[in-house]
């Protein structure tokens, strides 16, 4: 491999400004292609054949006006008090404004909504009052005739067998014609005063199942109403949301103030203040490290190309794929600071070779062939282990690991091919200043060799530093260094042990944004449940729905499915939304009494699967189903927490076959891999602190303390696991490589380790500072990512890469390398290290190529 990547160096290196107009017209494709084919992201999580998915797509199809998106509005006085007429007139025309808009189908007038449910209830009242006396005055007309009817039959029974005068038998049958108008008027009436019983009842009961639903808090300051769409909320355009505030205007001269929920106003900004501070941070150490500005800016450059052509071409495929709005972000995210520290690497390779002579195109083959040897290896860890998201099943997140896959690909061969393009036009200036002078002093002088030899020293890894500096120090007490990392790494992990998962609501967003406002006003105004509405979804089977095709039967089976689903504990209030045309669909909105993301909307919603089989059985219905976006968020994070542990497995079943092809050991792969689950646990319990506990929640700007996002864990394990493989590779192989070139194993440690500190320092800091700047992001969702992302970066390169490995290698010695000789003949040799063109760079240096170090079988036991 290194041989391959030699030779794609040197071309690249010699064809410079062929391969800048390369990835400069790829740019250019990329962006067309986004320009025209872009399609917005969307919030819209969706798992297929989960429950909520399957209800929710039904509904779509079989009454699409259930299944239309919404978008909750609420709008309150500036001055607290009670709303004016005048300001009640202009909520009314806003409304009737918002209903005119394109797409949208409906928006009620809350004043008007609530003066009806008012009214609704007193004409019931009123109804029940005039019931209760027309059935009263009906049972007295009704004894009346019974009393009169007795009178008849007794006056039939006294002339019976008589023969009664003309006269008397036209009065008797006259009193009969009459008795019989009587009962006619009567029957009638009871008929008609038993309809509107029914009728009253029915709306009795529906009122008694919406008690607890206002449009008009009771302070009368404050008021909600939605925005109805045409469409599901997914196929709603940008500009018929963008429609909605536009036509509200400035309200504050009206003394309103108006907030929206994220289904109409979330805007997703890739680069805010904190991903700009980042990028700086970066740029800082990349400048404190190389020396040199014109050095600094070639990885700042090599990672911004490939971050757009990354962006861009995912923007691109959102003219056939659903994204979500987290895709984007995270393939910024990662790409940026995959982009940064590969070329870093590469640059860093080749500084110290210029400095020890080499010529120009020459240093810049061999950078590409060592170092970029192991920035293949490296990126190639990070895409398999987030390609293998598609093992969870879950489509949303296999787009997302691709998504970034392909950026951190892009981020591999810019690298490779842009980054020794630039290195080649920037020449020896990629060098300090003084590194210059040094290296121009040595060239002039006669005896250059005994020069290169003294330049070496200062090189990092020179056996003259080996025993100094933290790479001395952890192996000096390396027992102690193991005790107190086993500590800390376990203090830091112990919060993941509370660890709950889910997705955010409006509670999550910034206190400072409209959605925020919103969800809280509605929160203590309306209910927490009102913030996360439960749609439950009847359907009825042929027979069912011919018993029901009259309005009453229909009304009927409304109210009694209702009334079962309000008894559920747990639920406040119960919408029947309608029937559909087939009238073979009936939807509700079930409104829990706790918001979306407590523990106890998620029991509720377990319990109304569980007892659903009752009300299935008595109103003989054919299924009943529950799904909504509370619904999802449970139904989502329980989906990807079962799918967590197999992707675990995967993850490290893949990190030990790996690291044993690299690193020709049985030892260093288990190592690896423990310090790599030892970091996740301890970035996860650092997430849970903050995030869940709320500690240190001001600094990290956390308004809500709670849930941690469902797909946290299953992502971080996936980016973590390829960026631990990226310090393994540049810490540990430097030591596998002084070991096979004849160096005793502790005396490699120090020699691997020295050779590798400062460049993966500098590449952690960097990573870190690009994470860290995503905390504060626009988009809640990336936020947690953000921090579990720099916390295991720091966790992994300083604590577990940096402080454990070596001290545990050094304990172990040659046992560190151990193999089977049989294992060892049949793996293939990848050559990661480079070791052949560093051979051939220096081969006085190194052991002959039949030397007993390069037989496992025959190396010397530690000493």
């Amino acid at each position: 491999m290194a041989f391959y990547l030699h030779r794609l160096g040197r071309t690249a290196a010699r064809h410079a400004w062929a391969v800048i107009l390369t990835w400069a017209l790829l740019l250019a494709l990329t962006a067309t292609a986004a320009i025209t084919l872009g399609r917005p992201f969307t919030t819209k999580l969706t798992i297929p054949g989960t429950e909520f998915q399957t209800v929710i797509d039904n509904l779509e199809k079989n009454f699409p006006k259930a299944a239309a998106g919404t978008g909750v509005i609420v709008i309150s006085t500036t001055d607290g008090n009670a709303f004016t007429a005048d300001q009640k007139k202009t909520i009314g025309e806003l409304t009737a404004a918002w209903s005119r808009i394109d797409g949208v189908d409906t928006a009620d007038d809350p004043f008007t909504l609530q003066t009806k449910m008012d009214a609704a209830a007193a004409q019931i009242a009123d109804g029940r009052g005039k019931t209760t006396a027309a059935r009263q005055q009906l049972d007295a007309g009704q004894a009346q005739l019974d009393t009169a009817r007795q009178r008849l039959d007794t006056d039939k029974e006294r002339a019976a067998g008589q023969e009664l005068p003309p006269a008397l038998q036209q009065e008797l049958a006259a009193a009969e014609t009459a008795l019989a108008a009587q009962k006619k008027q009567l029957d009638a009436a009871r008929h008609e005063l038993t309809s509107k019983e029914s009728e009253l009842s029915h709306a009795e009961r529906r009122l008694a199942l919406m008690d607890g639903f206002r449009t008009i808090n009771t302070a009368q300051n404050t008021v909600l109403t939605q925005v109805t769409f045409d469409k599901p909320l997914i196929d709603v355009p940008a500009a018929t949301k963008d429609a909605v505030p536009a036509a509200a205007g400035d309200l504050a001269k009206n003394g309103l103030k108006i907030d929206y929920s994220t289904a109409i106003v979330e805007k997703i900004s890739l680069l805010g203040p904190g991903e700009l501070i980042g990028v700086g941070v970066a740029t800082l150490v990349l400048i404190v490290m190389l020396g040199s500005l014109l050095a600094a800016g070639l990885p700042l450059i090599s990672a911004l190309v490939g971050v757009a052509v990354g962006l861009l071409g995912v923007i691109a495929l959102t003219h056939w794929v659903d994204m979500t709005d987290v895709t984007p972000a995270l393939a910024l995210m990662l790409g940026l600071a995959v982009g940064i520290d590969y070329s870093l690497f590469l640059v860093n390779r080749h500084r110290e070779q210029l400095a020890r002579g080499t010529e120009t195109v020459e240093s810049i083959a061999r950078a590409t062939g060592t170092a970029g040897s192991a920035v293949l290896f490296a990126g190639l860890t990070v895409v398999v282990a987030l390609c293998a998201l598609t093992l969870t099943g879950i489509p949303f997140l296999a787009t997302m690991g691709f998504a970034a896959a392909a950026t951190v690909l892009i981020a591999v061969l810019i690298a490779l091919t842009l980054t020794p393009a630039l290195l080649r036009l920037i020449g020896p200036r990629v060098l300090s200043p003084r590194a210059r002078r040094t290296l121009a002093e040595k060239l002039a002088t006669e005896d250059s060799e005994a020069d290169a030899e003294d330049a070496e020293e200062n090189i990092p890894g020179h056996p003259h530093h080996r025993h100094h500096g933290w790479g001395g120090l952890v192996t000096r007490h390396p027992l102690v260094v193991l005790a107190l990392t086993t500590v800390l790494l376990s203090v830091l992990a112990a919060p993941s042990l509370s660890l709950r998962l889910g997705l955010p609501d409006g509670s999550y967003e910034p206190h400072d944004s409209t959605a925020y406002r919103t969800y809280d006003t509605t929160d203590r105004h309306f209910g927490p449940g009102r913030n996360g509405p439960v749609i439950a979804v009847a359907t009825l089977n042929t027979t069912r729905s011919q018993e029901t095709s009259t309005d009453t039967a229909r009304e009927e089976l409304t109210l009694a499915v209702g009334e079962q689903l309000k008894k559920t504990p747990g639920v406040a209030y119960v919408l029947p939304i309608g029937a559909s045309e087939d009238r073979r669909t009936l939807a509700y909105q079930v409104v829990p009494t706790t918001g979306p993301s407590e523990p106890a909307t998620a029991d509720l919603i377990t319990t109304l699967r569980h007892t659903r089989d009752d009300i299935i059985t008595g109103q003989r219905l054919d299924h009943i189903g529950f799904t909504g976006q509370t619904v999802a968020n449970i139904d989502i994070s329980r989906s990807l927490a079962a799918a967590l542990p197999l992707y675990l497995v995967v993850v490290v079943g893949i990190s030990l076959v790996l690291l044993l092809l690299v690193f020709r050991s049985i030892v260093v792969p288990v190592l690896a891999t423990a310090g790599f689950l030892l970091s996740v646990a301890a970035a996860f319990g650092s997430v849970v602190a903050v995030y869940q506990w709320g500690w240190l929640a001001g600094i990290f700007g956390v308004d809500h303390p709670g849930l941690i996002l469902s797909f946290l864990p299953t992502l971080v394990i996936g980016i973590l696991f390829g960026l631990a493989m990226d310090y393994q590779m540049f810490l540990v192989s430097g030591m596998r490589e002084a070991w096979a070139h004849g160096h005793t194993a502790r005396t490699a440690v120090h020699t691997g380790f020295s050779h590798g500190a400062r460049v993966v320092t500098a590449a952690a800091l960097i990573m870190t500072a690009v994470f860290a700047s995503f905390v504060h992001a626009q988009l809640t969702m990336i936020r947690p990512i953000g921090f579990a992302l720099a916390a295991g970066v720091l966790i992994d390169a300083f604590v577990v890469r940096m402080t454990a490995m070596p001290a545990v290698m050094y304990l172990l010695g040659d046992k560190a390398w151990y193999i089977p000789g049989w294992l060892d003949r049949l793996l293939p040799d990848l050559d990661v290290e480079g070791t052949t063109l560093t051979a051939e760079e220096n081969p006085e240096r190194h052991a002959p190529q039949d030397s007993p170090r390069n037989h496992p079988s025959d190396r010397p036991p530690a000493p």
